[in-house]
């Protein structure tokens, strides 16, 4: 049974300038079995109600300003999984999720981002299930609930989000060694809680956790980790660290 994942894919430029969470991807594809296929809720798909992309052939999106021109030229030409994508709405409608297929929705970087690291050849479908952030986490644990089935069928379920998502407060001169204390005892906190399956405390994030507001002001890069929890079982850290001194860039499996 393949795990399910929750990756921060920090910035795009991750896709050309890889860093330590590089590697850490290439290390943690090589060491799971192939997939059939790859879902990902990713932060970057905000909607009003759940959708599910069955695009046959999604286009890569370049959904973003202010990078170089060799990022825009970057492809993923995965194809996508119509079948999975059917298979998906028929397991969120019998879990009393209303959900329907969006048959043109192209990658999005939290995507297509991460799995140019992980799965370079871009030959395996990939299907993208989309985030109803203003729903809250409870949301994404039942959607991660749902769909826990599939990895027994071969399928890998990432949530691709951030651990800390404060761009207003990144320090674009801070080496990776540098980390905000107030981001590391947020991410501590939901490591803790992780640990200790407290779910209630972690429903409950934005009253409980230390500096909850100020590490994610608005919080749908960190609801990809409740689908991903929701889908796995045994929570393990697969990578940690930091960029530009606030950005979390940790990486978790639930086996």
């Amino acid at each position: 049974m393949l795990p399910s994942l929750f990756i921060s894919h920090g910035s795009p430029m991750l896709a050309l300038q890889p860093g330590a969470s590089g590697p850490a991807l290439e290390r943690l594809a090589d060491a799971l079995p192939r997939p059939k296929a790859i879902v990902v809720v990713s932060a970057h798909w905000e909607s009003h109600e759940l959708l599910v992309s069955g695009n046959p052939a999604p286009a890569t999106w370049h959904d973003f300003g202010g990078f170089p021109p060799e990022l825009f030229a970057v492809q993923y030409p995965a194809p996508g999984d119509p079948a999975l994508a059917r298979q998906i709405v028929e397991l969120l409608t019998a879990n009393g999720l209303q959900a329907r297929l969006d048959n043109q929705r192209p990658f999005d970087h939290g995507t297509w981002v991460p799995l140019s690291l992980m799965y370079p050849a871009a030959d395996i479908p990939v299907v993208q299930v989309s985030l109803p952030s203003h729903m809250g986490p409870a949301l994404q644990t039942r959607i991660g609930q749902a769909l826990a089935s599939l990895r027994t069928e071969g399928v890998l379920l990432i949530g691709s989000g951030s651990i800390t998502h404060n761009l207003g407060e990144l320090d674009w001169r801070a080496g990776p060694e540098s980390i905000e204390p107030w981001a590391r005892e947020f991410r501590d906190w939901v490591v803790d809680k992780l640990s200790t399956q407290d779910e209630a405390a972690l429903h409950d994030y934005r009253q409980q956790a230390p500096y909850a507001v100020r590490s994610h002001p608005s919080d749908e890069h960190l609801l990809p980790l409740y689908f991903a929890r929701g889908a796995g079982g045994q929570f393990s850290v697969a990578h940690q660290g930091f960029t530009l001194g606030a950005l979390g860039m940790d990486i978790y499996r639930f086996d």
